[in-house]
């Protein structure tokens, strides 16, 4: 069973909620899939057993003992990556695409295309199970590419170690990592929060998830700061006939957890946070079972 938690914006309490999860099963898969900004191996130091170089892409780069300086290059390229600075043909790395075009096309053949190969892929064992997780290194492309080597990774582990249980934390938004990211999961649980942004992106991240014809459960954290708000959400999706599996109170115990580097079943288990995160996530599961 591979479970995806996502929200439709940031700082909805996603990643918390996943940890949670991954913490009241006694044997899972963690992936998380946020690679441009993955935060939960900082909660769980999981050890690195692999370590995988991922290439998301090329970088243009010039020969200057081969270089003329002729700027046939400037005027081919279209992503405005190229200039003329005190007379000498330069690259602007954060522009260039890797589109090959001024290696192909310079006639003094002064650029060579090298590989981005900053990012990575890392996969272990933490105290519930097994993780994995990328990094994208800053500037890198390819993310949902990144978010594709994770999750194989964590179907391949689950496989070979005889785990039925994927819990994938995904990146925010709508973008192309969380295409990756839902893609055949068996249950999505979308994290938002009472105000009209939650609101606002929750809609459309139920409109990607129906699209792709998946499970869909709802999750509204903080739902005490704006009740009003949270009924909304809650009418909003009663209309679409998807189950609110679950509202969270505000607590700071999630932050002191945090601190201590545990999730906050683990570091507050009576709590009533930890309480209903474990209701949700036993109907999670019977849902899918």
């Amino acid at each position: 069973m591979q479970i995806a938690v996502i929200s439709g914006k940031g700082g909805t309490g996603k990643s918390s909620i996943s940890a949670a999860f991954a913490t009241l099963k006694s044997h899972v898969v963690l992936a998380d899939c946020d690679v441009d900004a993955a935060n939960l191996y900082l909660l769980f130091h999981p050890t690195h057993e692999k370590e995988e170089v991922f290439i998301s892409g090329f970088k243009a780069v010039i020969d200057k003992d081969v270089c003329t300086n002729c700027g046939e290059c400037i005027s081919y390229c279209r992503f405005d990556a190229i200039d003329e600075i005190d007379g000498e043909v330069v690259i602007n790395e954060t522009s260039c695409d890797g589109c090959k075009l001024c290696s192909r096309i310079c006639p003094a053949e002064a650029i060579s295309m090298v590989q981005e190969d900053k990012s990575r892929m890392y996969s272990g064992s933490f105290r519930n199970g097994k993780m994995v997780y990328g990094l994208l290194s800053p500037g890198e492309e390819n993310s949902g590419r990144l978010v594709d080597v994770v999750r194989e990774e964590a179907k391949n582990i689950a496989r070979s170690n005889g785990i039925d249980t994927i819990i994938i934390d995904g990146p925010p938004g709508i973008g192309c990592p969380v295409i990756s990211t839902i893609t055949g999961v068996h249950q999505v649980v979308i994290v938002t929060e009472p105000t009209l942004s939650g609101l606002h992106d929750l809609k459309r991240t139920i409109e990607v998830c129906l699209k792709f014809k998946l499970n869909i459960s709802v999750i509204i954290n903080k739902f005490d700061l704006n009740t009003d708000m949270a009924n909304n959400i809650e009418k909003y999706c009663n209309s679409l006939d998807i189950s609110v599996i679950s509202k969270l109170p505000f607590d700071k115990v999630v932050v002191d957890a945090m601190l201590n580097c545990k999730s906050v079943v683990e570091y507050a288990p009576h709590s009533e946070i930890s309480i209903l995160l474990g209701k949700a996530f036993s109907q999670i599961c019977n849902i899918n079972s």
